[in-house]
Order: structure tokens, then sequence, then C-alpha cells
């Protein structure tokens, strides 16, 4: 590879990183002071939570149609209005001072996050030639770790936990920025829309068992990640342990791991199948929310870690497995699993929502307990049939 040609790709892989993880560091910005909010607004832990399941739910609801227009409408148009939109919706998150019109802004900001995200992958897929694809997404797939992370970090530590509306100007300034790079660096003409998009078959899919429960997997995954990560810092914030905002934040910092994991869980996957990596992957999850239950800090902080290591490794062998089921057709399946992924996002925090506060944080346990008896039996699945004769 030519000096010239390194050099365009390492500012391409610059600026999908930096756009991809500005547009998901606005997701989380409050889930680490959901313990503030609940005192500012003077509300219950189940409405402040959903200043965080409103945009995973607005994300759901858009993923589909946004990716249907990627594929009609030159990329950076799509960009500049969708980055806009989201950063005015941080403006106004750092404005309001009534609970519902946060959760309203959050919800819009939440369906054009989308036009940041599936528009850069679909620009990525149909621009690339393999070989620069799979380097080039494995900067996005980084970028979406670092923004969770960075969201969460703006809410509640490099902004003082009571002024989380800096984080969110802060991150409208971000998003803006981001923007403008990736308009002026991804500028193509309007694509040809492929012959096989025109029936979105979408319902044969959902037909197909050997995907549905590869979806199944993505909707219970990310219900329990969000369900910990969301009620996490009320359990903490709450007598015996009462820790501090700012240190409970610090707790977020295991989300690094995901970085690490999901290359490791692909080699895994390559020697014990895919199968055998998200049952392995639920497990590991399973005790490491048991172990949430002993109320010591060091011993949270190592379930955590647990959690996403878990997390990570049913979500990558989920990914690894559903791509390898098919020969055509790709955009939509991950469309699918996408759209399965935040609706069991958004979910896990509306029924864990009403789990504690009936029960307490044991309750929210008990409920993601069950729901990774899902990837658990996925998992078991697949590697049966990955044994058959013929399959994978």
């Amino acid at each position: 590879m030519n000096t010239s040609r390194r050099s365009t790709e390492r500012s391409l892989q610059a600026v999908v990183f930096f756009l991809a993880a500005a547009a998901f560091s606005t997701v989380y910005i409050t889930q680490p002071v959901l313990p503030v909010l609940v005192s500012e607004f003077n509300a219950d832990a189940f409405t402040v939570s959903l200043t965080v399941s409103a945009v995973v739910l607005g994300i759901a609801l858009s993923i589909i149609p946004i990716g249907i227009l990627a594929d009609r409408i030159a990329v950076h148009h799509i960009l500049l209005a969708g980055g806009c939109m989201v950063s005015v919706c941080s403006l106004l998150a750092a404005l309001t001072h009534d609970l519902w019109t946060l959760i309203l802004v959050r919800f819009l900001q939440g369906l054009f996050i989308p036009t940041l995200t599936s528009c850069l992958v679909a620009y990525l897929a149909r621009s690339l030639p393999a070989e620069r694809l799979n380097v080039v997404m494995g900067s996005y797939v980084s970028a979406t770790v670092t923004g969770g992370l960075g969201g969460r970090l703006l809410g509640g530590w490099l902004h003082p936990p009571t002024h989380w509306r800096y984080a969110f100007a802060t991150a409208a300034v971000l998003v803006l920025i981001a923007t403008f790079l990736a308009v002026w660096r991804l500028r193509e003409p309007a694509p040809k829309l492929p012959h096989d998009h025109v029936n979105f078959r979408v319902m044969g899919m959902l037909r197909r068992p050997e995907l549905l429960r590869i979806f199944a997997v993505a909707f219970a995954s990310f219900f329990v990640f969000s369900s910990v990560f969301n009620f996490m810092p009320f359990y903490l914030a709450s007598p015996p342990l009462s820790v501090p905002v700012a240190y409970i934040t610090a707790l977020y910092l295991t989300y690094v791991l995901g970085i690490v994991v999901g290359p490791l869980a692909g080699g895994i996957s390559n020697r014990l199948g895919n199968g055998i990596t998200m049952a392995g992957g639920s497990i590991l999850l399973a005790f490491a929310l048991l172990l949430t239950l002993h109320t010591s800090l060091l011993s949270i902080g190592l379930s955590l870690a647990l959690v996403c290591a878990g997390y990570f490794a049913v979500h990558a062998s989920a990914v690894g497995a559903l791509n390898r089921k098919l020969s055509s057709g790709r955009g939509r399946a991950n469309a699918l699993y996408v759209l399965f992924y935040y609706v069991g996002g958004f979910a896990g925090i509306t029924i864990s929502g009403f789990a504690w506060s009936t029960r307490g944080w044991p309750a929210v346990v008990t409920v993601c307990l069950i729901t990774l008896m899902i990837p658990v039996g996925s998992g078991l699945a697949e590697h049966r049939a990955a044994l058959k004769p013929g399959t994978e």
C-alpha cells in the first residue's frame, strides 16, 4: 500500500472513529447521574430511567427506515440533517427543567442517532473493498465502545454530576464537529438501489428458526446489559453501600473490556464454535449477576468486569453466527439484529424498572437471570446445529 493510500485510509478511520464515538456518547449521558436526576426532578427511579430507555426506543424505531433511506440518498445529506438534529436535541436537554420534556427530547434524539451510525456503516459497506472494510469497521466497533464509555464519563465524571447539563452541551459540540468532518470526508453520489432491496423480506427472515434464535440472543443480551448498568447506580447509591456518584461512574471503566473481549471472543468462537461461546458467555454473565448480590464494592467492581466480558462474548459470537449463516441479505439481517438488540434494551430498562421499584436489586437480578435462559438455550441449539453434517 503506497503512502498516499495509507494516509487516506487513516484519515477515513479517524473520521469514522470520531463520528461513531460522538454519536454513541449521547446515548448514555444520564445513566451514571440517574440518582442525581431523582433528587433534582423529585421523581422516582423508573421515571428518570426513561431518559436512557427513550433514546434506545427511538433508535429501535428508526433503525430500519433510516437503513432503507441510506440506500436511496447520498449519505452526506443524511449525516448533515441527522447530526444537526442530534446536536439540537442535546442542547434542548441541557436547557430544559421539566423531566418529561427531557424524556421527549431524548426520544427524538434516539430517532436521529441511526442517521450517524447506520448511514456510516452503509457508506463503508458500499465504498470499500473487503480487505479495507474489515480494518475500518474495526475502528467503528472500537468507537462504539469508546463512545458508550465516554458518554457515561461525560455525565458523571468529567463534569460534576450535579452539572450534568454541561455534559449535554459538550456532547452537542462534539457531534456537530464530527458531523461536519464526516460530511466533508464522506461525500458520494446517490447510491443505486439494489434490486433485492425493493422487496424488503423481513418476515421471511423472521420465519427462519436459525436466524430467529440469534435475534432472540440480541434481544436478551442487551436486555440484561442495559438493566445492569441502568440500575446499578441506584443500587450503589443506596445503603448499605452509599457510594458517591463520582465513584459509581469510575466503575463504568470496566466497559473498556469490550475493546479486548470482542476480538478474543472471535478467536474462541473459531476454536469452540459460536454456540459454545454464546452459552459460555451467558453463564459467565449469570455468575457475575449473582456476585453483585454480595454487598462489597470490590465484589461489585469484579462483577461488572465479568458482566462486560460475558456480554461482549455473547454479542460477538451472535453477530458471527448470524453472518456465517447468510450468503446474501446480510444488510437486512443485521438491521433486524440491531432492531431486536435495541428493543431488548428498552424492554430491559422498562421491566427491570418495575422490578427495582417493587423489590430492589435482587428483583432486577432475578429478571436478568430468567432472561439469560434465552442465550444459553440458543447457544446450545446453535452448537447442536453446528454438529450436524452439512451445517456450520
